[in-house]
């Protein structure tokens, strides 16, 4: 079975300029792949490089080494190596993010926010607009919000944007950087069910959640992180 994502032997420091450039470690030796349709789980305390690797498999933080490698339109693409535009590229097609908070982009709805990911892809506006209103709708956002900016909206209404936002495409790998932390009971019930559809369609998806009820309700397996976190004494997984 080729795996969507295959992260191998990855390290990460940051270099503290400001301090005679100091090296921290964050993570050293990562490896780890997904299958289609499962859900795994960084696990660890806070701290110990989980946001660090979900962003280094995004391509937003530079690799020290190894490799993240993608399957991308049939061929096999090394993110920590990539390009810019190849990266852009992945985004697009390949490699979803929800993170923990939205971007507003001024003056732009909350449906066209949403559907925005469609648009980039080539999908016809309207058919874009229908399931982004079908999203929101599922997410229990107002209808009155949806030909809004949401930069006003509330923590938890910009949440459901985002969400949204991140689940309407069909790429083949997602992120899911805390998806439900400031959401409600209903709605944390909503995200687990789309993630429970992303499986049945064979998405490999890579997440975090401090969220326990979450976590046990969708992670297939929990990868700890501590072991990979140099000189870290484990002293019990703690998500």
């Amino acid at each position: 079975m080729t795996m969507p994502l295959i992260v191998s032997e990855v390290a990460k420091s940051f270099t503290m300029h400001l301090q005679g450039g100091i090296k921290l470690p964050v993570v050293n030796n990562v490896f780890f792949a997904l299958k289609a349709g499962e859900c795994a789980v960084l696990g660890g305390p806070s701290g110990a490089g989980k946001s660090s690797i979900l962003k280094m498999v995004y391509g937003n933080y530079a690799v020290d080494e190894g490799q993240i490698i993608l399957r991308h339109h049939g061929k096999q693409i090394d993110i920590a190596s990539a390009d810019p535009r190849t990266v852009m590229a992945v985004r697009r097609d390949t490699i979803g993010y929800v993170s923990q908070f939205l971007r507003t982009v001024p003056r732009v709805s909350a449906l066209n926010v949403v559907a925005d990911p469609l648009f980039a892809r080539g999908v016809d506006r309207e058919q874009a607009q229908d399931k982004a209103r079908e999203l929101l709708a599922m997410l229990n956002l107002p209808q009155r919000l949806w030909d809004l900016p949401p930069a006003t909206f509330s923590g938890g209404e910009q949440q459901r944007v985002n969400i949204a936002r991140g689940f309407i495409t069909d790429h083949p790998v997602l992120l899911l950087d805390e998806p439900t932390a400031s959401l409600d009971a209903k709605n944390r019930e909503v995200v687990m069910e789309l993630i429970r559809r992303k499986k049945t369609e064979g998405v490999a998806m890579l997440g975090i959640f401090h969220d326990e009820d979450v976590r046990e309700a969708v992670a297939d397996r929990i990868i700890d992180v501590t072991e990979f976190a140099p000189g870290y004494v484990r002293q019990g997984a703690d998500a």
